[in-house]
């Protein structure tokens, strides 16, 4: 048996919680002249068999069918007034939550002509801040029959959105502005995401009050990150980790996470590449790299071998094949080469 409510409230200050609902599940059953009380900073939904028969603001109400006037069209002559009538209660705050959290799980690609690559990885992170602007419409929208809905509960989707415009909107400055012009602009960026998202804020009864961008820079994700990603190709992830072997061996050889792929990529790579490119194919005798020299990368190794370069780096690893790791990178001799051909 449903239970009988002659006093409607909920009386939580709602921090956490954009809608609590009463009962928790199942259906509620509502006299006529019970009393409904909402507080500040709230708002109540009646919904019956998925239909919003009144929203109640805040203070203290009495259920009539003056006030509730689809309660005549759904109970009809079955009920008189003095007996219950099944609803659900959606409790909503309409108070501002501010500083929730957004970022960029994954970087986000822009272009960058004329520099590098000709793209550019970027990522951000920041707050943002959302109201409930018409509560009957988020109830009939988001919420549907779950017994609440918290702001970690809708994050996720509102995040989705968000990113979704700030990902468009990048797309479309960059045709404009370089890369080191588009991180300085964080604060026109921010006001652009806002405005872009209020319509798909208000079709589902929110308002998007604020959107802040704390940091907005080039990935600091590694070449082989990006390849896992599915957003190197073969040929400029073997160009970007060759950079990225140079660069650990001549500045770091005590190790580190390589940069290249993503601080290159937007802000100059390109010199680096096109360096490694030109010492690879010089000849031995001209002090460059390449498979004439006495010490090769592995991607050098695997062109003197007509195999891929996974093919050496799985060699390396399974001990076939000798190699000396400095920092992130492999350097192969040209005995220990011989002597794998060997076998």
């Amino acid at each position: 048996m449903a239970r009988i409510f002659d006093v409607v409230e909920y009386p939580d200050e709602m921090k956490d919680e954009f809608v609590h609902r009463l009962p928790e599940s199942g259906a509620g059953d509502f006299r006529i002249g019970s009393q409904v009380i909402v507080r500040e900073a709230q708002s109540a939904v009646f919904m019956r068999d998925g239909k919003a028969l009144d929203t109640f603001g805040p203070g203290r109400h009495t259920i009539t069918t003056a006030n509730i006037p689809l309660l005549v069209d759904l109970i009809g002559k079955l009920f008189n007034e003095k007996n219950p009538f099944p609803a659900e209660v959606y409790f909503v705050s309409t108070r501002e939550f501010a500083n929730q959290k957004w970022g960029t799980p994954q970087p986000i690609l822009v272009r960058n002509p004329g520099v590098g690559l000709g793209i550019a990885l970027l990522q951000g992170f920041g707050t943002y801040g959302v109201q409930v602007a018409d509560p009957q419409q988020f109830v009939t929208q988001i919420v549907g029959a779950m017994g609440a809905y918290s702001s970690r509960d809708i994050n996720d989707r509102l995040r989705s959105m968000l990113l979704s415009k700030l990902q468009d909107l990048l797309g479309e400055t960059t045709d404009a502005s370089s890369v080191p012009e588009l991180i300085g602009m964080v604060e026109e960026i921010g006001a652009g995401v806002r405005a872009k998202a209020q319509d798909d804020f208000k079709a589902v009864g929110l308002r998007l009050k604020a959107f802040y961008i704390e940091s907005l820079k080039p990935s600091d994700k590694s070449a082989e990150e990006l390849r896992a990603m599915g957003m190197l190709d073969v040929q400029t992830y073997t160009q970007l980790q060759a950079a990225d072997a140079m660069r650990d061996a001549a500045q770091n050889p005590s190790g580190g996470a390589g940069l290249t792929a993503g601080i290159g990529a937007g802000m100059g790579i390109g010199s680096a590449i096109s360096d490694a490119v030109r010492k690879g194919a010089q000849p031995a005798e001209a002090g460059g790299g390449g498979a004439g020299s006495d010490v090769m990368t592995p991607s050098e190794a695997a062109q003197h071998l007509k195999v891929a370069e996974e093919d050496v780096l799985a060699a390396i690893k399974a001990g076939d094949l000798k190699a000396k790791k400095i920092g992130n990178a492999y350097r192969i001799s040209r005995a220990a080469l011989d002597e794998y051909l060997k076998g």
